[in-house]
C-alpha cells in the first residue's frame, strides 16, 4: 500500500493524497515571480530562488480565509486611492 498510515476507506486515502500533493507543490513567488516556493515547515514557505519567506497555510501557501482578507484589503485601499 502506498500510504500505509491512512486506512479504512478509499475516500480518506484520496483526500490524504490530495493534501500531500498540495503540500509538495511549488507555488509562485510574489517577490520574484518564479514557481519556486516550497514548504519549509508547518505554515512556513520559502522561495528557493530569492529566499523570500512567507507565512501561509499548513498545507497550501494561501488559505481561503487569507484570500478573502486579501480581497477586502485590496478593495479598501482601492477606494481610498
Amino acid at each position: 500500500m502506498a500510504n500505509s498510515s491512512i486506512r479504512y476507506g478509499a475516500s480518506l486515502r484520496k483526500r490524504a493524497a490530495a493534501v500531500k500533493q498540495k503540500k509538495q507543490a511549488k507555488y509562485k513567488c510574489e517577490a520574484c515571480g518564479r514557481a519556486a516556493v516550497k514548504r519549509i515547515s508547518t505554515s512556513i514557505w520559502q522561495c528557493r530562488h530569492c529566499n523570500a519567506t512567507y507565512a501561509g497555510g499548513a498545507y497550501t501557501m494561501t488559505t481561503p480565509e487569507g484570500d478573502v482578507a486579501r480581497r477586502l484589503i485590496a478593495g479598501i485601499t482601492k477606494k481610498q486611492a
